[in-house]
């Protein structure tokens, strides 16, 4: 025979039994999308590292022009310093 209390022990068991199944498909959702956000911010940041990647690399490219046209400076003033001697010598 089955008492009262071997009843209540069944029906707690079997309750709680459906009521973590249920938490367990619920965290299973919450983790694919967690999964699915944590995709999207990866994507974000590689965009974000890309761009600043060409930022520097633009940055780069302009401190490399700036230097050249120092350098053609550079060589424009002495070759005019070189023609001011020779006139100036004759």
């Amino acid at each position: 025979m089955v008492d009262v209390s071997q009843i209540f022990i069944i029906a707690a068991i079997t309750v709680m039994t459906i009521i973590l199944s249920i938490i367990g498909v619920q965290l299973i959702v919450i983790l694919k999308d967690f999964r699915v956000i944590l995709r999207r911010v990866n994507n974000i940041s590689e965009q974000i590292e890309k761009i600043g990647f060409n930022i520097g690399q633009g940055y780069s490219e302009v401190i490399g022009f700036v230097s050249g046209v120092k350098k053609l400076l550079m060589v424009v003033d002495q070759l005019s310093e070189k023609k001011r001697l020779k006139h100036g010598k004759k």
